[in-house]
């Protein structure tokens, strides 16, 4: 996945990039494998103080490859291995360093998920939020019905999980989802001096205060295992066989 995932170390910040624009950065099971190393390799170095999480070519992610889910849907069941995007998702929530999510463009279903899981988030004017999981007859993921009304209030996150309304830059700012709105392009050089700026704090108090921030690790988790159920069964729904059926009918005209 070398091609679709880079990581670059600049200093003590990892750079995560995802690079899959003929498909908008679309995720694969081997990028969501990609970025999970990326990120638990860096849990062992100290070198590495702070990461950031970004996209190429004015995309952040549309978010799964729809390919993907009705592969899934189709095949059988081996229910002792989780879904990559499960392994990535636990890497997120099991990371103990500062993580800035870099946003320019759209970011869509688990591209709105990793967003959630970031410490400090920077969007570009073009930047929209959405979670359509409901189109496709699914269920929220990635622990996004805990967090998401935690960040929002149920109300916002109602509109956003459940009706799938999308979210502009300036709706997720107010919201307390976005800290800072950029130029287009300019999403990542933000990030870095963020970065820097992290990186020149203690350390040590860095990775507490954090902790003490977040919600419990077990509590995430717990709600990342009962959605990933939920989300199983509804990928064999009939609803979620005809919406998948559906998108590749549409993409073929």
């Amino acid at each position: 996945m070398a091609e679709q995932i880079t990581v670059t170390d600049e200093g003590a910040t990892r750079i995560i990039t995802m690079r899959r624009p003929e498909k908008k950065n679309t995720l694969t099971q081997g990028m969501y494998l990609a970025m999970s190393d990326a990120i638990e390799s860096a849990q062992s170095n100290p070198a590495i103080r702070c990461l950031i999480l970004t996209g190429r070519s004015g995309v952040f992610t549309a978010g799964n490859d729809i390919s993907d889910f009705l592969k899934a849907a189709t095949e059988a069941d081996d229910g002792a291995r989780p879904r990559n995007s499960v392994v990535f998702l636990q890497s997120l929530v099991n990371n103990t360093k500062p993580i800035i999510a870099a946003v320019d463009g759209i970011a869509i279903g688990i591209g709105m998920t990793m967003v959630v899981h970031c410490d400090y988030v920077i969007a570009s004017t073009t930047t929209t939020f959405s979670s359509p999981y409901i189109q496709y007859g699914l269920v929220p993921d990635g622990a996004t019905s805990l967090l998401v009304p935690h960040m929002v209030g149920h109300q916002r996150a109602f509109s956003m999980l459940v009706m799938g309304r999308e979210m502009s830059v300036e709706q997720a700012r107010e919201a307390g989802l976005v800290n800072q709105i950029v130029p287009p392009g300019h999403a990542v050089v933000e990030a870095q001096k963020v970065a820097r700026e992290i990186c020149a704090l203690p350390a040590d108090a860095v990775a507490m205060s954090r902790k003490l921030l977040k919600l419990p690790t077990e509590e995430i988790e717990r709600r990342i295992g009962f959605e990933n159920r939920c989300f199983a069964e509804r990928m064999r729904s009939p609803e979620a066989l005809a919406a998948f059926q559906k998108f590749f009918t549409r993409k073929s005209k």
